[in-house]
Order: C-alpha cells, then structure tokens, then sequence
C-alpha cells in the first residue's frame, strides 16, 4: 500500500498532488484565488481551502446541496474560504461545462473542477508513482471518483504495469472511461481498466458490511480508510483476491488516496477509529 494518506495532514493523499499545478496555474495568470466545488463533506474542498491560504490565494467553494453546515464546510471556512450553497440541479447543468460558466461571478478565481479533474489535476497525479519505487508491482490499483488520478497513473505507469480503477460512484463505465481518456495523450500507455461492481449502490452510499469490514481492517493492519474512496477500494480488493481475480503471482500496490472527511458524516461509535 502507497500511503498518501501519511504525507500532509490537510491536504491529504492525492489532493497533495492533483492540487499543486492549479495553484501553480493560478499564480501565473495572475489570479487571486481558486473557484472549486464539492460535497458537504468533501476532502476536495477542505484540501483547496488549506493550499490556497498557504500559496496565498483566497478561494471560493461551491457546496453541491449544502444547505446546512457541517464540521467539513466549518473547518474549509477556518481556513478563509468562502462557501456558497448550490441546488443540486443547478450543480449537476455546471458540471457540463465543467463549472467554467460559474467562473463570471468571481473573474479574480482560476476555475477548479470538482476533484481536481482536468489536465493540471491528472499531471500532478503522475507524479504520485514518481514519488516511491513502484517498478515491481504488476498493478497498481485505486478508488476511482473523477478518474483524475487513474489518468495521472496510467500516464507514469511503468511498461507492463495494469492501473485498475475501482468506481465509487454510480455511473455507466462508458461516461467514467471516456472521462479518463480525455485527460490522457496518446502513447504506449499500460493496459488499465475501471470496474463498476464496488460501488455499494453509489457516491458515498455504505451498508454494515463495509463499516464492519473498515473496522476489522482498521484493527488487523491499522489502517484508517473512509465510507467514500478507500473503504471500498480495500473492500474490493479483498473480494477480487479471494475470487481469484488476479494471476497467480501478481503484485498490487494499492494507492490509500487518504481524506478521511466523509467518515463524519456517520453517528458517533460506528467507527471504532
């Protein structure tokens, strides 16, 4: 297991890497701060609100039906940025353009998808395997949102190496894979491929079974992981390995993305870390 989650404590895991060339972005054309969207529990705007006050941007977020507050949007404000509520129709017509039309109202702001998706996002994503030696693992596996980082990876990839993106939201594989591809030049890139059985009926969407097995993989390896992304990433990997999903002799790393930020959405005590 690559621990992203290990390597800053606010802007956690992949956020780290994806975020870094938008604010990089923004600095050189001149902008005075990001625009960005997400959940109410979102790791994304939690990480942008943190990177932008340190590079020493102000940042806006647009809450996808936030209508109320939680301890995610409390703690994104603590960190100077301003939140906004959208209706979650207006939300779902801006992710078409990809937000770029909500960019007018605040001109000073560079325009950041939801997830960090674009072409800065999946750049910055390729450095992640740059980062550790990882030559030696025949796939490299991870919880699949926007496909921003599974771009990132299939682009660092090394020659024979298969990136696997497990699909944590509910949609058609065609829609997630021709996102991917977008992001993506042509080139001799490793074989990868998304799978679409792990969602457990969608974004953020858990049952008892994944909570229990968080927790049981909490106490064996001492590993957090959260209701979103990587519980259902390791939960999948154990369903595949025991199928015999792999070759015999295969190699996984799998990629801890870190934020943990959703797991407050639950009741006290049903995680036991």
């Amino acid at each position: 297991m690559l621990r992203l989650d290990k390597i800053h404590p606010i802007v956690s895991g992949n956020k780290l890497f994806k975020l870094r060339p938008w604010i990089d972005q923004a600095k050189a054309q001149g902008k005075t701060g990001i625009l960005t969207f997400g959940g109410a529990w979102s790791n994304h705007i939690v990480a942008s609100a943190y990177a932008s006050r340190e590079a020493g941007l102000s940042s806006v977020g647009m809450i996808r039906g936030g209508e109320f507050t939680t301890t995610t949007m409390a703690e994104a404000r603590s960190y100077g940025m301003v939140l906004q509520n959208i209706d979650r129709a207006t939300y779902r017509q801006a992710r078409e353009d990809q937000f770029q039309s909500m960019g007018s109202s605040h001109p000073g702001c560079l325009v950041v998808p939801e997830g960090g998706y674009g072409l800065p996002g999946a750049r910055g994503a390729a450095d992640i395997l740059r980062a550790s030696e990882t030559k030696a693992y025949t796939h490299i596996i991870c919880a699949c949102g926007t496909g921003t980082m599974l771009a990132g990876l299939i682009g660092s990839a090394a020659p024979g190496q298969i990136c696997m993106g497990i699909s944590i939201v509910r949609q058609g594989q065609h829609q997630l894979d021709e996102s991917i591809r977008s992001l993506i030049s042509a080139g001799p890139y490793p074989h990868w491929t998304t799978l679409h059985d792990h969602d457990l009926g969608g974004y953020a969407k858990h049952n008892r079974h994944l909570i229990a097995f968080m927790n049981k993989f909490h106490e064996e390896h001492g590993v957090p992981s959260d209701i979103v992304y990587t519980g259902k990433l390791f939960l999948a990997m154990e369903t595949l390995t025991s199928s015999g999903f792999f070759p015999m002799g295969s190699k996984l790393l799998a990629i801890h993305s870190g934020g943990l930020q959703g797991n407050r959405s639950l009741t006290k005590g049903e995680l036991a870390f």
